[in-house]
This record gives C-alpha cells, structure tokens and sequence, in this order.
C-alpha cells in the first residue's frame, strides 16, 4: 500500500507503534519496524544515556526507518533532543507540549516532525507549528489522554478536516477492521500502542501483558483529569485514585497520592496492585501475546479481506 503516510516514512505499511513508556524499547521499535510498520523508541521513561543506548541497538537491529517518541515536558529534553539528532534519528514524533517550541529545531536539523493531538483545534496549531503530520489521538486510548473526552469515531474526521498534512489514528485501533474504519473515516494511517504493548518484544513486564490479556470490557477508566488524563486498568492504585477524586482530592494531593515512578512500579516491575497500568480500552479485544510480525500480519491480511468484501455493500 503506498500513500501519504507509507511515503513520508519510507515504510511498507500505514502502521506505527505507539512510543509507550516501559514498553516501547529498541527491541519492539526494531521488531514493528522490520515487518513493515514504523517502530517507535519511547524515550519518555529513559534516561539521556539510555536512550541513546537504545537508539544504537535498535539501528544495529534493523536497517529500516524507525523514531522516537519525545514527550516534550521531560525533564531532560533538551538533552533527549540531542542525541536523537546526534544519532542520525530522521523520525520523531512529540507529545505532551507545544510543539511550536522545538519543531523548527527539528527541521532544521532535517527530522520528519509528527505531533500527537487529541482535538482538532491543536491538530492546527500543530499545522501552524509545521509538523509534518498530526496523530489523532481519541479517548478510547491508553496513557495520558485528552481532557475533553472526545472518541477516536469523532476525532478523525474532525482533525482531517481541519488540517491538510496526513493525519494518523489513535486509540482503540488492534484490529484489520478497526484500521480500515479509521481510514475510511479520514485517516492516512494508524499508530497503535496496547496491541503491541501485548507483544513478545515488548519491554513490559510479563505480568502486565498477561493483565492485557485477562482485561474484560470495562476493566480500563480515564483517571487523574485535575493531574494530567491517563487511562489505567483498574487495581488497588486506581482504586485509591477513585476514592480521593470522589472525596474532592486536590491537584497537589493527587500528586501525593501518584508519587514517582507509579508507572515503572506497574508497567516495567510488574506490580498489579500498586503500580500504573496505563493502556487503551481495547485491551478488551486482546486475547494473546504475539510476536509483533504476527500482530502485523493478521491487521494485514485482516484489512485486505475486509476491504474486498466492502465491494459487495454498495448501495
């Protein structure tokens, strides 16, 4: 398939992994990578020097285009920036800040610049900024999430709409279908994150993937909106959460409550009680850990069939 997004990339498929914190390390990004998609380091739980260990490791695993997703409130951004730059990285894709503060430095420095946005009206001023390309992300999604809640179903058209660079879908998407619906509604490609956080090459704990799988319908809530929105499977943490926004907790005392390193305690050291399991309402649909050529190949194979058969539903 070749389009807007395969070109802008390089890439065989409109499919790139979510930088996911504690999941996404050179071993997934090399993997999603080498099958096709556009694999991404998430550098949003590394260290300087971490990241730049991962960046060499994944470029001696793959001679395929990969990124790095930035969120652009790291303490050590500009550092994280540098090395990317150093390192020969052509892809970056920010999120969690403006993107007007870094983009041009970026492009000047001949990076291809994406920018994660969860409404229409940041989708533009993303396009003002000059990113290359915007991801849509809706509320269905895993991790920090947008505060207004509006659904992946809603979001694509109105971002594409509002903007004339390729725009990406995000949040609740694992699937051959759920890839052809959101390019049907507008979408030039998809980035999914929980299905690959469900993976053998993820960097996630066994224990977390194994919860992925176990999730039902429901078993997932958009939390600490006073803090910053985050998606978690709900646990004892999140419980504790519930109860104090329900008392009318404050800002500083959810933060209290967070603490440092929740996320790496449930997503990395595998603590299920205590710990932030950050990740998208489609974990429902998620039934297996897979190596990820095997995840691609299904979403592949499952989006051709679909859309042969689309033919058959003409009005």
């Amino acid at each position: 398939m070749k389009n807007r997004v395969t070109q802008l990339f390089g890439i065989q498929y409109p499919i790139i992994q979510g930088g996911m914190i504690w999941n996404a390390s050179w071993k997934l990004a090399s993997a999603v990578s080498n099958a096709g998609g556009l694999g991404l380091i998430g550098s949003g739980s590394m260290r300087p020097e971490i990241l730049r260990e991962n960046i060499e490791k994944c470029q001696a695993a793959t001679d395929k285009p990969f990124g790095v997703n930035v969120p652009l409130l790291y303490p050590q951004i500009e550092e994280s920036l540098q090395i990317i730059i150093e390192s020969g990285v052509r892809i970056i894709f920010t999120s969690a800040g403006n993107p007007k503060s870094w983009t041009h430095k970026l492009k000047d420095a001949g990076l291809t610049v994406v920018h994660v946005v969860s409404s229409s009206k940041f989708a533009v001023k993303s396009e003002e900024a000059g990113v290359d390309a915007v991801v849509a992300e809706g509320f269905e999604a895993g991790g920090h999430n947008g505060i207004d809640e509006t659904t992946t179903l809603c979001l694509i058209p109105l971002v594409k709409e509002a903007v004339d660079i390729p725009v990406l879908a995000a949040g609740g998407i694992a699937t051959g279908a759920s890839m052809l619906a959101a390019m049907t509604l507008g979408a030039d490609g998809v980035q999914i994150g929980s299905r690959f956080a469900a993976s053998e090459e993820s960097s996630g704990h066994e224990k977390f993937k194994t919860s992925i799988v176990e999730a039902e319908e429901g078993a997932t809530k958009l939390s600490m909106k006073k803090v910053i929105p985050v998606r978690l499977l709900k646990n004892a943490f999140y419980q504790t959460i519930r109860e104090a926004e329900d008392a009318g907790a404050s800002t500083e005392q959810l933060k209290g409550l967070l603490g440092k390193g929740r996320a790496k305690k449930g997503m990395f050291e595998g603590d299920l009680a205590q710990g932030e399991l950050e990740i998208g309402q489609v974990s429902a649909m998620i039934d297996q850990v897979k190596p990820v050529k095997a995840i691609i190949n299904d979403m592949v194979t499952e989006y051709n069939d679909l859309t042969s058969k689309m033919s058959a539903f003409k009005l």
